[in-house]
């Protein structure tokens, strides 16, 4: 039996990977300290005989739970660990970078010591506020290096040289994935990210809250679709590289607004908020890399959308 450890396994990106590597019967031994992720993600999981689970935190791990990680021999390691979220950029400022930082170390410490592949769990917002469109993994961005983005940004981009020496000095097999903008099943439903922020809204029956204008262009993708991804640059990514995960299908944020309540079956109403004069504009993944692996996304955003309202929302016409 293939033994995984996933960090972060709370959350709603490790949640969804590890439900679906549970099914194929790998053996997963989770870890989060539950800061963003949700208690109710973890139950899911304990349903499973192969799942094993501590709350912990990989900044400051205990006697105890860092002795049950270095007893094991894991085959992978998915990091995935890091406080997300707009509002939290401030609240949680110093759990991200140190998470990025000092618990990066430490789970590649893990990873090294058990000779497993690696996978470090980036994100887009290495390329801050991008001129070049679509990014590729060489492009180097447009970022604020102190600015309110900066813990999540810089920390995600420390882990990445970080990860990238493990390589290169212990000869680790870690590979990099930038994640883009998801969603799907198991979204925390205190999010403040605009899908389940909206989906929230809508069960709320309150209007939909769109920052300035909405003019704000994204790409969205399925969870389902980024667990392929994932596991796909696990089995077949190159050492030391980066690929990026993400939909190509832009919409504007305004434009989702409307999708969201016409899938709903409801007569909701689009609320414009002031806007965050730290946003982006814009992020357009450029996917080759990944696409050469084999990979592309099969799940629409709106049957993806529609199939959340399926199950969640059971939305009533007229």
């Amino acid at each position: 039996m293939i033994k995984v450890l996933v960090t972060g396994a709370a959350g709603f990106v490790g949640s969804n990977l590890s439900e679906r590597l549970l099914k194929e019967g790998y053996f997963i031994f989770g870890i989060d300290n539950v800061i963003t992720g949700t208690n109710e993600n973890i139950e899911r999981l304990k349903k499973y005989r192969n799942f094993e689970f501590i709350k912990g935190d990989i900044v400051n791990l205990d006697g105890t739970s860092l002795a049950k990680l270095t007893a094991r021999r894991f085959d992978q390691v998915y990091h995935l660990a890091c406080p997300t979220g707009v509002p939290n950029l401030v609240t949680l400022s110093e759990e991200m970078l140190l998470a990025c930082s000092i618990g990066t170390r430490n789970i590649l410490e893990i990873a090294r010591n058990s000779k497993a592949k690696f996978i470090l769990s980036s994100s887009s917002e290495v390329y801050g506020d991008p001129l070049v469109f679509p990014q590729r993994e060489d492009y180097t961005g447009n970022v604020d290096i102190t600015g309110i983005r900066s813990p999540y940004e810089e920390g995600k981009r420390f882990a990445e040289s970080l990860t990238v020496m493990y390589v290169r000095r212990y000869n680790l097999d870690g590979k990099i994935v930038r994640i883009f903008n998801t969603y799907g099943p198991n979204m925390n439903p205190k999010d403040e990210r605009v899908v389940p922020k909206f989906l929230q809204q809508i069960k709320e029956g309150r209007p939909l809250s769109v920052h300035g204008e909405g003019k704000q262009r994204r790409t969205y993708l399925h969870v389902d679709d980024l667990v392929d991804g994932l596991t796909l640059v696990m089995e077949k990514g190159e050492k030391g590289q980066v690929y990026n995960i993400g939909s190509q299908e832009e919409i504007q944020v305004r434009e989702l607004a409307r999708l969201v309540i016409d899938l709903s079956g409801t007569s909701g109403a689009v609320h414009n908020i002031e806007g965050l004069s730290h946003d982006h504009k814009a992020r357009l993944p450029d996917t080759t890399k990944l696409a050469s692996l084999g990979w592309s996304p099969k799940i629409t955003l709106r049957r993806g959308l529609a199939k959340i309202f399926a199950e969640e929302l059971q939305p009533q016409k007229g």
